[in-house]
């Protein structure tokens, strides 16, 4: 197989580190080439002023498609028989791209494969290399703020980090991309956890570096994406037994989100996901009928993949809570084993 590779990045608001980023991607040894940059709305002359380069194309859809949308149109125009994603505020290594792309040629048993992504201005700190997800839907950059150096050759996260993945083009068409209606955040791991139900491996290289310029923010609109899209994920993508079994803690911890959301001024946020899931509970039920349709391996061959545990550098807990974690963590451990135990081949 060609290691060609098609990359798609998208570009919106002011794009400080659009011109580095592309001028990476464009600079990797290694691999031939495509980049598919989609202009979501863009208020700076940023792509207008990337230098002409015939291995760049860029497409101009007229609204904010999101990350979800605009990747997918960008994949629509994918030639090469890989494909990926790079953030624009990310900086690819020269040998990253191809690394990644030997990985997967090499192991055809790996569905998604990722970079390490360490902070820009601190390259020796992880940024993300590789994301966990809890028992109750929560997921945040993993390993964040540790040496680079712990990071593994190979580490198999539960998902990989989109701001640098690839994929065989077949294994995202297979998959169907990401759900349109995610619009952003949460989609790199339901693409991973669906590769995961689709019997594949997800990796992620320690060698393969990214150096990203990474902010964090609580604005509203992303705490209602984020809390939105982590329940869609639980309702679509976790079998019915396991569902059930989360159920008692996913209550008692969402009565405890809506009052920190409502201390953080974000409340209204919060409750806009539940009405949007409300709003759109057809939409939720069939892309659940076509999640479970699609998957080879039951969620009791996937529950190590899960952790019981919060980072308490990224999700912070009150003393007070410290308890009820301990408490959780028992219940989940007693239920899994059931889980494991109980499991049906057509659990749906």
């Amino acid at each position: 197989m060609s290691r060609a590779l098609s990359v798609v990045m998208l570009a919106y608001g002011d794009e400080p580190y659009l011109g580095r980023a592309v001028a990476a991607v464009l600079g990797s040894a290694g691999v031939e080439i495509q980049l598919i940059l989609v202009d979501n709305g863009t208020t700076s002359d940023a792509v207008r002023a990337l230098p002409a380069d015939a291995r760049l194309t860029v497409l101009t859809p007229g609204e904010n498609l999101g990350f979800t949308g605009g990747v997918n149109l960008g994949m629509r125009h994918a030639t090469s028989p890989y494909v990926g994603t790079v953030n624009s505020d990310a900086i690819v290594a020269p040998d990253a791209l191809a690394q990644l792309v030997d990985h997967l040629a090499d192991h055809p048993e790996v569905g998604l494969v990722g970079a390490t992504i360490v902070l820009a201005d601190d390259p020796g700190t992880i940024n993300s290399a590789g994301n966990p997800l809890h028992v109750l839907g929560l997921s945040w950059a993993g390993q964040m703020g540790r040496p680079v150096s712990e990071v593994p050759a190979v580490a198999s996260p539960t998902s990989v980090s989109g701001a640098t993945m690839v994929l065989r083009r077949d294994v995202w068409e297979r998959l169907g991309g990401f759900p349109q209606e995610f619009f952003a955040y949460f989609e790199d791991m339901e693409l991973s956890w669906r590769a995961r139900q689709a019997g594949l491996e997800v990796h992620v290289l320690g060698t393969a570096r990214v150096r990203h310029h990474y902010e964090f923010s609580r604005s509203p609109l992303k705490m209602y994406l984020v809390e939105r899209n982590r329940w869609l994920l639980l309702l679509t993508c976790f079998e019915r037994r396991t569902l059930m079994a989360v159920a008692p803690p996913l209550l008692a911890f969402e009565l405890a989100i809506g009052v920190v959301a409502l201390a953080q001024g974000w409340a209204r946020a919060k409750t806009r996901g539940w009405r949007w899931i409300l709003a759109h509970r057809r939409w939720v039920a069939d892309r659940r009928a076509f999640v479970q349709a699609s998957r080879r391996v039951p969620d009791a061959d996937l529950l190590d993949l899960l952790t019981d545990t919060f980072d308490p550098a990224q999700t912070p807990l009150p003393p007070a809570a410290a308890p009820l974690e301990r408490l959780l963590r028992s219940y989940w451990r007693a239920v899994s084993r059931v889980l494991r135990a109980k499991a049906a081949p057509h659990d749906r």
